[in-house]
């Protein structure tokens, strides 16, 4: 039901579904999905609110997806069920009751998409904030309160976390010249550090302006209080000053 209880079975995706086409030396796929919710929900506390994306991201042989939109839940599931290989599929529990416009080429029965293809779910040029599942929509709603301040912000819906597209991330970065990383998950190995690190080691590098922010859930258990648990969460105002802070501008700290 959930991948909060995955570590029930955590040896069977690891040490089997990941490792037998391998161990096997390409004699035998594993096509199965793993599907379930992930990430912090609402008032459920520290057993049932936390993200499992690096876990799963960390691993070769599993193919991880977290969507975020409808498009990105239909076109990654289908992609899922027809790969030859184990996939992770991440949803997100409060996603669950989001409503999204779906495109008439998203709606069609032939309708799939790439796995290891991000998408840019808004363009601009001032900076790049790269997110994905419930992340993305925080980054979408700060990127908009920016534009009244003429800051123009391009957000980079990961969609797959392994593979990782980090083609569309580098290229972004390198337009921006500054990245904010945003997750809901602990700071500590996390998607947003990789993605730091492959920047890092990378071109875009020399194109960076400011040191690289990342924003996550803070590096505890989920508390079960909703005052405390707001906290350990990032929220839309966290990502805004943390655009801010890159940017060297003022920062509203309400």
């Amino acid at each position: 039901m959930t991948f909060n209880f995955a570590m029930q079975a955590i040896d069977q995706v690891i040490n089997s579904a990941a490792k037998t086409y391998y161990m096997s030396a390409g004699a035998v796929n594993v096509p199965i999905v793993f599907r379930g919710p992930n990430g912090a929900a609402a008032g459920v506390a520290a057993q049932h609110s936390q993200c499992f994306a690096s876990w799963y991201g960390h691993v070769p042989g599993l193919k991880v997806v977290s969507p975020w939109s409808s498009e990105d839940a239909k076109g990654l599931l289908k992609a899922a069920v027809r790969d030859d290989n184990p996939v992770v599929v991440l949803e997100n529990e409060i996603m669950y009751g989001q409503q999204f416009d779906m495109s008439d080429e998203a709606m069609s029965k032939d309708f799939v998409l790439p796995i290891g293809q991000a998408k840019i779910e808004k363009e601009g040029s001032h900076i790049t904030l790269v997110g994905h599942s419930l992340a993305v929509g925080k980054c979408m709603e700060a990127a908009k309160a920016l534009e009244s301040e003429g800051i123009s912000c391009e957000v980079v819906n990961l969609r797959s976390i392994r593979p990782l597209d980090f083609n569309t991330i580098r290229e972004s970065v390198m337009k921006t010249n500054h990245l904010v990383t945003v997750e809901g998950g602990w700071p500590s190995f996390g998607v947003g550090a990789e993605v730091i690190a492959r920047i890092m080691e990378s071109d875009a590098f020399d194109h960076l302006d400011a040191p690289i922010v990342r924003v996550s859930g803070a590096d505890i258990p989920m508390p079960y209080a909703q005052s405390l648990e707001n906290a350990a969460l990032p929220q839309i105002i966290n990502v805004v000053n943390s655009v801010k802070r890159t940017l060297n501008l003022q920062v509203n700290n309400s």
